[in-house]
């Protein structure tokens, strides 16, 4: 009985001391809440100029959240629905993408069942009107166009439309209706038994996609899957963990989460999946990020497929929303995950947001991105593949067992320039606007144009022209040093505006390093084995 007495004595202090912590933080917290309201009472009876307590408040939330880590941000109410649209998987507007080219809205593509589609607008109209307004030559921004083409679904806006088969302007009117926003790039078949899936984020609609995606492939003979996760940054842990679902057997961990205030929570494999025999390989860089390492860290950890590339990013932690009272939001860090071998590869923020911003550059300046032996892992976060022992890291991203690294040549500076001044697309839109109707008429489909279709060398010429104009030095080595690489680029966005988004990666992949080394692997049996066991 006495020691009974003791546990249930010992149990009763415990929940005082728990209860008395509780409200100590919960006492501190009210304290500094009343002073942070008396400092902004003072400012707004007593300062001597004019201020503005809205925008003061929200410049002191940025300040706290910066000072906890990179990934705890404040989102005003202006920015919550925009932001929230690519992950929600669909906007409502009229359904174009579009281009400001020479100070004119272009149509660039109609989306497929949109409503700017179904009454008849096409790639290469001009938008010259909306509800009576010109806007043609008026120095239009994109978030001008946002603002003026999207709306609730319902809504009625007019436009009229220059076609250059039409002397007059045309006149539509369109309905806005749902728009959907795509996760998923690019689908098709590598070779005759390997098929290559592009994802962009992981959204909402990302695990129907991919599903749609997966029994499309499976029905032209599919054995070997690249899954592309290049420059995708994440998006929401569901869809990461369905995704990653598709390849891992039954009940194995997928991620589990935990923080100081938040208790762990572990995420297994559900006992189906779409892909759980195949030979696998993921391809990854220095811009995949968060779920898109939740899926190929746990791929990794499984041994279950080949991770190909480059370090990822290092976002090891999880964010939630919080809604603030006037609409606006903070995404608060509240836990970190840890891939199946108990990984967090969370990279270091303990110099500040601004130091950890710069990780690229430094990834760049120290030379990791072009050789493996500048990576540097953290020797005191060392772990074990879960089926074959095999040594990886935490602390910093996903590593790739197999090593792909960027092109070093100095003379893509030139065609880089190109492309930042944005004179390559430029070029290939006006091209279009030529030749549009031609080129529809000799090429039927992507597979005719694939094959016949070869860019013209007036089309580099006039790049370098314009290049000139833009105070681009014309420089003749790096020029044909990079010609095949500008020809491919040309050719892929031809093919992307002729006959949709994915066929852009059809045309690019065709040459790519990475993709060639993901073949290489997935054609020797006994290379890709040895791949999964040894490290």
């Amino acid at each position: 009985m006495d020691k009974i007495k003791k546990i249930r004595q010992g149990l009763i202090l415990l929940i005082i001391m728990v209860a008395s912590v509780t409200t100590v933080f919960a006492q501190d917290v009210t304290e500094n809440t009343m002073k942070f309201g008396r400092l902004l009472r003072l400012i707004d009876s007593y300062y001597v100029d004019t201020t503005n307590i809205e925008s003061l408040t929200e410049k002191a939330i940025v300040e706290v959240l910066t000072q906890l880590d990179p990934h705890s941000v404040y989102i005003s109410k202006e920015e919550v629905e925009k932001m929230n649209e690519p992950l929600k998987g669909s906007f409502e507007g009229i359904g174009i993408s579009f281009n400001i080219f020479k100070d004119t809205l272009m149509v660039v593509t109609t989306i497929p069942g949109g409503p700017s589609e179904k009454v008849g607008l096409r790639a290469g109209d001009r938008i010259m009107n909306v509800d009576g307004k010109d806007i043609a030559g008026i120095g239009l921004k994109n978030s001008d166009v946002f603002d003026m083409l999207r709306g609730d679904k319902g809504t009625e806006v007019n436009l009229k439309i220059k076609r250059k088969s039409d002397a007059d302007l045309l006149d539509f009117l369109i309905i806005r209706d749902k728009i959907p926003i795509n996760s998923l790039d690019a689908s098709y078949m590598l070779n005759d038994e390997t098929g290559y899936i592009k994802l962009n984020r992981f959204s909402a609609t990302t695990t129907d996609e991919f599903f749609e995606a997966i029994k499309e492939l499976k029905q032209n003979n599919l054995q070997n899957l690249v899954l592309d996760l290049r420059g995708n940054g994440g998006g929401y842990l569901k869809a990461a963990i369905e995704l990653a679902d598709q390849f891992l057997g039954a009940y194995k961990m997928v991620v589990y989460t935990e923080g100081e205030n938040s208790n762990r929570k572990d995420y297994r494999a559900s006992a189906l999946g779409e892909f759980e025999q195949g030979k696998l390989v993921v391809l990854i860089d220095e811009g995949s990020a968060s779920a898109s390492e939740i899926v190929s860290g746990a791929i990794q950890d499984w041994d279950r497929g080949v991770v190909i590339g480059r370090r990822s990013f290092g976002k090891g932690l999880v964010q939630q929303p919080y809604f603030l009272n006037d609409g606006s939001m903070v995404r608060l860090t509240t836990a970190h995950y840890y891939t199946p071998s108990g990984r967090c590869i969370q990279k270091a923020y303990e110099d500040g947001v601004e130091e950890y911003r710069k990780d690229y550059m430094n990834r760049f300046e120290t030379g990791e991105l072009f050789s493996e032996d500048s990576v540097h892992f953290d020797k005191d976060q060392v772990f074990e593949t879960l089926k074959n022992g095999r040594t990886v890291y935490g602390g910093g991203g996903v590593m790739p067992d197999i090593f792909v690294p960027m092109d070093t040549s100095s003379h893509y500076k030139y065609y880089n320039q190109l492309l930042r001044k944005n004179i390559v697309y430029t070029v290939v839109l006006d091209y279009l606007d030529m030749n549009r109707d031609e080129l529809t008429k000799k090429y039927a489909d992507y597979s005719s144009f694939s094959e016949k279709f070869k860019v013209d060398d007036s089309l580099i010429d006039k790049m370098v022209a314009e290049g000139e104009k833009e105070e681009i030095e014309k420089d003749e080595e790096s020029l044909e040093f990079a010609r095949s690489n500008i020809i491919r680029q040309v050719k892929a966005l031809i093919a992307r505006d002729l006959f949709g988004p994915g066929f852009y990666y059809e045309v690019v992949n065709d040459d790519s390093d990475v993709i060639k080394e993901a073949l290489l692997v997935l054609k020797d049996q006994s290379a890709y084995e040895k791949l999964l066991v040894e490290k």
